[in-house]
């Protein structure tokens, strides 16, 4: 199983506000990580429809999280963003052409395989996810942050 893009980058996106402790813009945030400011732009819209992100138009604006990292579970994130219905033909019940749907076991294995994948996603926070965020800053370019901690950059 692979995330889509975009899930990969509003994961990274939300680290990096989680990490920074601050407000920033998408373009800093692109920046840091290489990827296009259009998509990213896309990326943080959909986390602010889902109250996961706080946006600032204008001059001084820019993102930060909307909620504690400690409260903002990958799992949800996760299922937010992700189409499953596209997983295997026959989860689309709309596109499902599959001669032999319902008289497999596979559609039932591979649906208790992405709940037992999204519930271990569920035990995990934002958090979690920067066990050491002096280091994950660092590593961010965010040496302020690093030096707060009381870690050498």
């Amino acid at each position: 199983m692979r995330l889509n893009l975009h899930t990969d980058y509003a994961l990274r996106l939300l680290m990096f506000l989680a990490s920074s402790g601050r407000q920033a813009s998408v373009d800093e945030i692109a920046g840091v990580f290489g990827v296009s400011r259009h998509h990213l732009m896309k990326v943080a819209q959909q986390l602010t429809a889902l109250g996961l992100v706080e946006a600032r138009r204008g001059r001084g604006g820019g993102l930060r999280l909307a909620k504690p990292a400690q409260e903002i579970v990958v799992g949800q994130v996760v299922r937010a963003l992700e189409s499953t219905s596209g997983f295997v033909e026959c989860f689309d019940v709309g596109a499902n052409r599959c001669r032999i749907a319902g008289a497999c076991g596979l559609q039932g294995a591979l649906n208790h395989a992405l709940g037992d994948f999204l519930a271990r996603l569920d035990r995990y926070t934002l958090a979690d996810l920067m066990p050491d965020r002096a280091r994950f800053a660092r590593l961010l370019g965010l040496d302020d942050l690093a030096a707060k901690a009381g870690t050498p950059a």
